[in-house]
């Protein structure tokens, strides 16, 4: 059932938000070589925390972490760990969310580490691009499908792949709500986009072939044959008119 939003609840989600954002923001000048994933989540929790916040991810499901860090061919939900250390020419995705009186927000950025290859680079770029050609159509009128179709051509002009296993979503009082936002598929399909709607789109974008495969670990998914992939996300309020970035 999809739940839509009142204002009241909305400016709530717009505080954590802008939390999560603040964080993301901040991360470009602190994720550098000889870090580890674990320092990451550290960085991510204390600054949640000081916002009298609570880190939406620690604990959700069994998740260890304030925040999925995820190298290189890891697409989502890497587990932090202090033996994880970034090297020059990684790259980075690091998804969390913020949670403010009971409402929560979540997104996600991929960040180079040092000097990256063009195609990494070109890959970060395209998966960013990406969200913001489905982020036309977060509009009352259009379709869910429409979202991930724009995703899914934008990224493939490109060469790249889109990852089909893992979704966009709503969210709320919960992490995850209903609907389900795929990154791909013909448009004009699905529920109806009404103003009220909170939702995270969050293109995930490979340089090679979009299946995949989870680690040991039952958290840490992979890409089959072990090339990059990207990751961005924002949590999306629709309103009546144009859809409003709450995590930017």
């Amino acid at each position: 059932m999809i739940i839509l939003k009142s204002k009241r609840e909305i400016d709530m989600m717009r505080e954590a938000a802008k939390v999560t954002g603040e964080i993301l923001s901040m991360l470009k000048g602190y994720i550098k070589p000889g870090i580890s994933t674990l320092d990451i989540d550290s960085f991510v929790e204390d600054r949640i925390r000081h916002y009298n916040m609570i880190p939406s991810f620690k604990g959700y499901g069994g998740f260890p972490g304030s925040a999925c860090v995820s190298l290189n061919d890891e697409i989502v939900h890497g587990i932090p760990s202090k033996d994880r250390i970034l090297q020059e020419g990684d790259i980075v995705s690091v998804d969390t969310g913020s949670t403010y009186r009971g409402y929560c927000s979540d997104a996600a950025r991929t960040y180079p580490v040092g000097q990256i290859s063009d195609i990494a680079a070109k890959l970060i770029k395209v998966t960013e691009e990406s969200f913001f050609e489905g982020l036309k159509y977060c509009m009352d009128g259009y379709k869910i499908s429409d979202i991930g179709h724009s995703v899914q051509a934008h990224a493939e002009k490109n060469g790249f792949s889109v990852i089909r296993d893992y979704t966009g979503h709503g969210l709320g009082k919960n992490l995850h709500e209903d609907p389900q936002i795929p990154n791909y598929g013909k448009p004009n399909k699905g529920p109806r986009i009404r103003s009220g709607m909170v939702i995270a789109v969050e293109p995930m974008i490979c340089q090679g072939d979009y299946e995949t495969r989870t680690l040991p670990n039952e958290w840490t998914v992979v890409t089959e044959d072990g090339l990059l992939s990207s990751h961005y996300e924002n949590t999306i309020a629709i309103t009546d008119g144009e859809p409003e970035l709450l995590t930017i």
